[in-house]
């Protein structure tokens, strides 16, 4: 059978319209799709941050995602993806208004708003653009938070670090207060037995003095003139 030229199907029918834009519609699910996704893993990740996991555990947790190169890799990858998903957004958000726009059109002039398909056919698009709008925009805001409660927590754990080091070598300095006290109170009660000693000692010597001077008186001998301390 010959196939004419007028029977060949046009490249601008409604049915190759139609297939075009099921494409471009399939095409952006999938990157709503993985929009989601994101979004999902960005809760957890939200949560991970946030749950009240052992100090030790969060230090080793936190220093493994500022100090790797594969999360750095990722992270860099992220960026990326959140521009596409910026782009999203401004796309959706356009969407969300043309359509809006089309509808409030469509009831002042009266036409294509009887029908109910029509109608449902705008609500459907309206909702879906909605949904996006809010799907990406979440998205964003989301990876904002997350940026922010990252940084938040590494600048906790580094101050907990330091506090750790400063109650050590308080405690330090407490032991060698401690250790000082001990040691002067040592050197006060030294001093108390130096001057007992010395005081026995200027007793001792008087003392000796006297029993001399008796002792010469009753032996004639003349007495020495001593030297009092």
């Amino acid at each position: 059978m010959h196939v004419t030229a007028s029977s060949r199907v046009p490249a601008t029918t409604p049915v190759h319209r139609l297939h075009l834009r099921s494409s471009s519609l399939i095409n952006m699910t999938i990157y709503y799709s993985l929009t989601f996704l994101l979004l999902a893993s960005e809760m957890i990740t939200f949560c991970i941050f946030v749950a009240p996991l052992p100090f030790k555990v969060r230090r080793k947790l936190f220093r493994f995602l500022s100090e790797s190169p594969i999360v750095a890799k990722i992270a860099y990858g992220l960026k990326i993806s959140f521009i596409s998903i910026a782009i999203l957004f401004l796309d959706a958000l356009q969407r969300m208004f043309r359509i809006s726009t089309e509808v409030e059109t469509a009831k002042h002039n009266g036409q294509g708003i009887q029908d109910v398909r029509t109608e449902t056919s705008f609500a459907a698009r309206k909702f879906y653009a909605q949904r996006n709008v809010y799907l990406t925009g979440f998205c964003l805001f989301l990876s904002l938070v997350l940026t922010r409660t990252f940084y938040i927590i590494q600048d906790l754990i580094h101050v907990q670090d330091e506090y750790a080091k400063l109650k050590k070598a308080a405690a330090g300095n407490s032991r060698g207060n401690v250790v000082a006290d001990d040691q002067t109170k040592e050197i006060e009660r030294l001093k108390k037995d130096l001057d007992t000693l010395k005081a026995q000692a200027r007793s001792q010597a008087a003392e000796y003095d006297r029993l001399a001077d008796q002792y010469n008186k009753e032996t004639g001998k003349p007495v020495s003139d001593k030297r009092t301390d």
